[in-house]
């Protein structure tokens, strides 16, 4: 088997307990994202699996949208990710 060289490690173990591996992260070019892809990508880069630049290129997103989908993890969990509960997490 072959395995292609990259930078970084190729899994680790999340605060659960449970391994993410580079296997785990949504398909490069996904341009739907629900809420548990966007949760993949920020835990991946918490936990060190990805570097943020990395993910910003490999996914084609902006610095401001990654930073969004972090602080709305931190602020009410996964569930602010939904596009359909946005208004819900809204500051007023």
């Amino acid at each position: 088997m072959y395995l292609k060289k990259i930078e970084g490690p190729r899994s680790v173990t999340l605060s659960d307990g449970s391994i993410m591996t580079r296997a785990d992260l949504p398909p490069i070019g996904t341009s739907r994202w629900v809420a548990s892809r966007k949760a993949c990508v920020v835990r991946a880069v918490a936990h060190g699996l990805l570097g943020k630049k990395e993910a910003l290129s490999t996914y084609d997103i902006s610095e401001e949208e990654f930073d969004a989908w972090c602080n709305a993890i931190a602020d009410h969990g996964i569930g602010a990710l939904k596009t359909t509960a946005i208004q819900k997490y809204r500051q007023p």
